[in-house]
């Protein structure tokens, strides 16, 4: 899973290079600010979503904890990552607090060829990017009810040191002015109704003309349906 990226970063990306192409899968983009419930929200998806896959991005940051190589992250030396930069191997890359972090253009396409939906976690920045390339992404937008619970939320998980909270509060601000920019907006509440929610954008994704066009051709050419 993707760790929160901080809004004030740079972000970097590939040449804008707006596919048209269609594919039989979907692209679900997740954003929120740090502190929303995004990763445990598309956690839950996971799990009770077969059909919807995760994506895995590049770091070159070292792994922390339990982190392993391949699952949260594909930890790669600044060398490599400069190279897959050379090589346009990104959707989009940033630099964050001295640490890159890059979405694999390959890796995502390719699933989505097979016919699979993917979700993808990443900061609004990322998700502007990531529209260019794939015209058909689905943005999906996730706050939290208040900013008081917002940050009772970065303060019950223990993870940062207050000036850290603080710079993700003032982040936050700027992350969420950028809500009326995606498909769908969350709002984090009771976990139990936005996982709800974020299954029924999923569900009703599939069910639109285009999806379903995609993904059944051959049924939609054999009841002779056009565009």
């Amino acid at each position: 899973m993707q760790a929160p990226r901080a809004a004030a970063a740079v972000v970097e990306s590939v040449p804008a290079r707006a596919a048209e192409s269609q594919y039989p899968g979907n692209l679900f983009v997740v954003a929120a600010p740090s502190g929303a419930g995004k990763s445990s929200l598309v956690k839950a998806l996971l799990e009770l979503d077969t059909r919807v896959f995760p994506t895995v991005s590049h770091t070159t940051r070292a792994p922390r904890g339990q982190e392993k190589h391949g699952r949260e992250y594909f930890f790669v030396s600044q060398a490599e990552f400069d190279a897959m930069i050379q090589g346009n191997a990104f959707i989009e890359w940033a630099r964050v607090h001295g640490n890159c972090y890059g979405t694999s253009k390959k890796a995502v396409e390719d699933r989505i060829q097979q016919g699979s939906d993917v979700v993808l976690e990443i900061d609004f920045q990322g998700a502007m990017q990531i529209r260019k390339v794939f015209a058909n992404a689905v943005l999906i937008f996730i706050l939290p009810p208040s900013l008081e619970e917002l940050r009772a939320r970065l303060e019950r998980r223990g993870e940062d040191d207050p000036e850290v909270i603080e710079l993700r509060m003032r982040n936050a601000s700027v992350e969420m002015a950028q809500a009326a920019n995606f498909d769908y907006v969350i709002i984090n509440e009771l976990f139990e109704r936005a996982l709800f929610d974020l299954k029924s954008v999923v569900h009703a994704q599939r069910l639109r003309f285009s999806a379903q066009r995609r993904a059944r051709t051959e049924t939609f050419a054999a009841l002779g349906i056009a565009d």
